[in-house]
């Protein structure tokens, strides 16, 4: 059989089942062998065949192009062609995987036989969100290649997710895990925290109106409650709270003396306060309490300050005393007055004196009975 299809120029090929192969004699296409026995024209040794294996899935040649022009029936029965236009992509199924994601204006041909095939067609302009259960199966596949084309985004309880395409806002994510396409197109997620935050504003210095270097920390409290405007409004909204809370500090604080400031435990005004959480409300922020948690003096400051407190409290006793003095003095005289006019108390203070004698008297004798007591022991003179 082989010297009968060598003398008559032809040669026998077997195909494998799982194998391919692209024909050409004198350099021209002919076509798709599938698996099985052929006999193809051979003379002058001018033909040219290139096995495939199917396992690859994906056909990727150099005569390709020229298959269709030239074996279409062929090149349609065992190859199936994708295309993606401007804006949208193609997830290619496999048997029933995710086999590849195609990208805008691309193409991919693949072995029929290698199937079953499908493609589910998705529009980013329209959504460029993936689809829940569709995330799910890319997540499952675990293929490098797959989720290179996807971004996983995991959004908190309390927080909230800004989607932007191209540069152009395109939506919120609410709490959850959501994937969004990579592929044609610029996306990028802003993760902003809804929740009641606080914000110090540490170590600030100032100069009080009576030229006294002051280090301060203020501390408020703010939330997010339109999150489009705080993202989009300023480059960064906690910094401008920041700065907001800075500028109001040292305007109030500035306009003060310093025992003014430590007497009344000063916090920003109401007119600095109003336009503070004003301006916040243009860029989305709710700001509620607002404190002046601490003022720092410098070292010789404090030890000066230290030592007029020590001496109005040492004057403030002083006072004190003097009063008590004075308040006992004038206690005195009442009961002197009230004696004078009254010889029966008087006698009772004579009393009061001979008891506390007594107490300190070992040994106390007493002649004359109640006389004796009364007028030998205590006597005073009339002169």
């Amino acid at each position: 059989m082989y010297l009968i299809d060598k003398l008559m120029g032809r040669k026998r090929l077997t195909i494998n089942e799982n194998e391919r192969a692209i024909w050409l004699y004198k350099g021209e296409v002919k076509g798709i062998l599938g698996a099985g026995e052929h006999v193809l024209p051979n003379w002058r040794k001018q033909l040219r065949v290139e096995r495939m294996v199917l396992n690859s899935a994906a056909f990727v040649s150099v005569y390709e192009k020229a298959l269709f022009e030239k074996a279409p029936d062929q090149a349609n029965a065992h190859l199936t062609r994708y295309r993606t236009g401007t804006g949208e992509i193609a997830v290619i199924i496999c048997d029933g995987q995710i086999h590849s994601v195609l990208s805008p204006d691309s193409k991919l041909t693949v072995w029929s036989d290698a199937g079953p095939w499908a493609a589910e067609i998705v529009q980013l302009e329209e959504n460029p969100v993936v689809a829940p259960a569709l995330l799910s199966r890319l997540m499952k596949a675990e293929k490098a290649s797959l989720l290179d084309q996807v971004r996983i985004v995991e959004v908190d309880k309390g927080q909230i997710g800004l989607l932007t395409v191209d540069g152009r806002m395109a939506g919120e994510l609410t709490p959850g895990v959501t994937g969004y396409w990579m592929v044609g197109q610029k996306v990028a997620v802003k993760i902003v925290d809804l929740t009641r935050q606080p914000l110090d504003v540490t170590g600030q210095e100032l100069l009080t109106k009576d030229r006294v270097t002051l280090r301060i920390n203020v501390s408020a409290e703010y939330r997010v409650v339109d999150p489009v405007k705080a993202v989009t409004e300023v480059k960064d909204f906690a910094d401008a709270l920041y700065r907001a809370l800075q500028y109001a500090f040292r305007k109030t604080l500035g306009a003060m003396t310093l025992d003014q400031i430590l007497e009344k435990q000063v916090t920003v005004d109401d007119t600095a306060a109003t336009k503070v959480r004003s301006d916040m409300a243009d860029i989305g922020l709710e700001v509620t309490d607002i404190t002046l948690k601490d003022v720092i003096l410098p070292g010789e400051m404090r030890e000066i300050l230290n030592q007029v407190v020590s001496a109005q409290k040492a004057a403030e006793a002083n006072v004190i005393k003097r009063r008590e003095e004075t308040n006992a003095t004038r206690s005195l005289l009442n009961t002197a007055k009230v004696m004078a006019d009254n010889p029966v108390m008087l006698r009772l203070k004579e009393l009061e004196a001979l008891e506390s004698i007594a107490g300190k008297v070992d040994k106390l004798t007493v002649t004359n009975g109640t006389a004796g007591l009364m007028n030998d022991l205590v006597k005073l003179s009339g002169d």
